[in-house]
C-alpha cells in the first residue's frame, strides 16, 4: 500500500467501518464511556475525528491553493472545538464524522506529486509535516481512533498490509526519538525489523506488535526485557 490511490481507498473503507461501529453505540452511556485516550470519552474521540477532517481540508487548501492556513489556529482552539461537540445525540455525532469525511475525500484527491514536499504547519510556528503525508495521516487517524473507541475493533481486524504499514511508521517514529530503543522485532507472520544494535528481542503477532508500538499495550508481545518506548512522538 504505497500509492495515494491505495491510501484513499483505505481511508474510505476504514471510515465506513468506523461509522458503522459508532452507530452501534446505542445503549445508554455508550457514547459517554471512557475511550482508550486518557481523559477522553468515546464522544470526544468521534468529535476529534470529525474536526480532524475539517483541519485536513484546511491543509489541502494550504498546499494546493496556497492559502497559508494551518491545521489548527492553536492547541487551545483545537481542544475547544472538540469539547464544543461533546454531548450531542449519537446520530448527530456520527453524522458529523460521516459528513466531514465525505467533504475531505475530494480534497485529498486534489493532491498531486508537485504538492508532496510542501511544508505545512500544525499550528502557527508549531510542528510541521509535508503535504504528501496527509492521506497517510488521515488513515492513521481513522484507524487508531477506531481502536480507541474500545468497542469490538482492534488492530487485529486490519489486513496484513495495513498492519505492516503502521508498524513501519511507528518504528520510524521510534528511530527519530532522542533516545531510540535498541531492538529486533519478529512477527509471528515472519516479518523482522531492527532498530540500533538490536539488543532486545521482541516477538508477537503483527496486531500485538502494533498495539504495543501505537498504544503502549504490551499484552500481545513477548520479550525477556521489553524496551521502553518513547511516547508522544
Amino acid at each position: 500500500m504505497t500509492t495515494v490511490t491505495d491510501l484513499l481507498a483505505a481511508i474510505d473503507d476504514q471510515t465506513t467501518r468506523l461509522v458503522a461501529d459508532a452507530r452501534e453505540l446505542a445503549a445508554p452511556g455508550d457514547l459517554g464511556a471512557d475511550s482508550l485516550c486518557a481523559g477522553w470519552s468515546r464522544d470526544h474521540v468521534l468529535n476529534h475525528v470529525a474536526r480532524n477532517a475539517d483541519a485536513l481540508v484546511r491543509l489541502v487548501r494550504a498546499a494546493v491553493d496556497g492559502t497559508g492556513e494551518t491545521m489548527y489556529d492553536s492547541p487551545e482552539g483545537r481542544d475547544a472545538d472538540i469539547d464544543e461537540g461533546v454531548g450531542r445525540p449519537l446520530g448527530e455525532v456520527v453524522g458529523d464524522v460521516e459528513t466531514t469525511a465525505a467533504a475531505l475525500a475530494p480534497e485529498l484527491a486534489r493532491l498531486r506529486d508537485e504538492h508532496a514536499d510542501i511544508v505545512l504547519e500544525r499550528t502557527p510556528g508549531g510542528p510541521t509535516f509535508t503535504a504528501g503525508m496527509l492521506p497517510f495521516l488521515r488513515l492513521r487517524e481513522v484507524v487508531y481512533h477506531h481502536v480507541d473507541l474500545a468497542s469490538d475493533f482492534g488492530f487485529g481486524d486490519l489486513d496484513g498490509a495495513l498492519q505492516v504499514l503502521f508498524i513501519e511508521n511507528e518504528l520510524k517514529r521510534q528511530k527519530g526519538a532522542p533516545v531510540a530503543p535498541s531492538m529486533t522485532i519478529r512477527s509471528d507472520e515472519g516479518d523482522i525489523w531492527s532498530i540500533g544494535d538490536a539488543d532486545a528481542h521482541v516477538t508477537g503477532s503483527r496486531a500485538g506488535i502494533l498495539t504495543w508500538l501505537a498504544r503502549q499495550d504490551p499484552s500481545g508481545v513477548r520479550a525477556d526485557t521489553l524496551p521502553e518506548l518513547t511516547k508522544g512522538l
